[in-house]
């Protein structure tokens, strides 16, 4: 994991939110896909089982077709976002250290800038900046 990663965090959970809204619509759209006229074969119902031909509504198969091949597009996109920051945050979980811990979880799940987590921790600015350039430092050559 690199700081890059995770910085990215904040930007992810408002992809989530954007792609969870789009897809609420499109669903809307699905449902309000103008209604046209089809036929369908089918047979009779009795012996001798004749084809016939049946006039049905039908939702307008482009735009319904569209708006279902969009809603996939952005559930595989919405997928790969979840595990991105499930990914992030099983990294920042995963920090033995309290401290450090609570200031990855500050600093890059709730977004706070180093002034604000030293003010909170009782600490100088530069420990903060110092802690976490050490322990991505440590976990970069711990997976080399």
């Amino acid at each position: 994991m690199d700081k890059k990663r995770l910085t990215q965090y904040k930007a992810l959970e408002r992809e989530k939110r954007k792609l969870q809204a789009e897809i609420g619509k499109l669903y809307d759209k699905l449902e309000n896909v103008p209604v046209v006229l089809g036929k369908v074969k089918g047979s009779s119902k009795d012996f001798p089982y004749i084809e016939q031909h049946v006039t049905v509504q039908m939702a307008e198969p482009r735009t319904a077709d569209e708006n279902a091949r969009k809603i996939l597009e952005k559930k595989k996109r919405l997928r790969t976002v979840e595990a991105e920051l499930e990914e992030i945050r099983t990294f920042v979980a995963g920090i033995e250290d309290a401290t450090t811990r609570q200031i990855f979880e500050m600093a890059f799940l709730e977004g706070k800038k180093q002034r604000e987590i030293a003010d909170e921790l009782a600490m100088e600015r530069s420990n903060v900046s110092k802690k976490i350039s050490g322990y991505l430092q440590l976990s970069h050559n711990s997976h080399f």
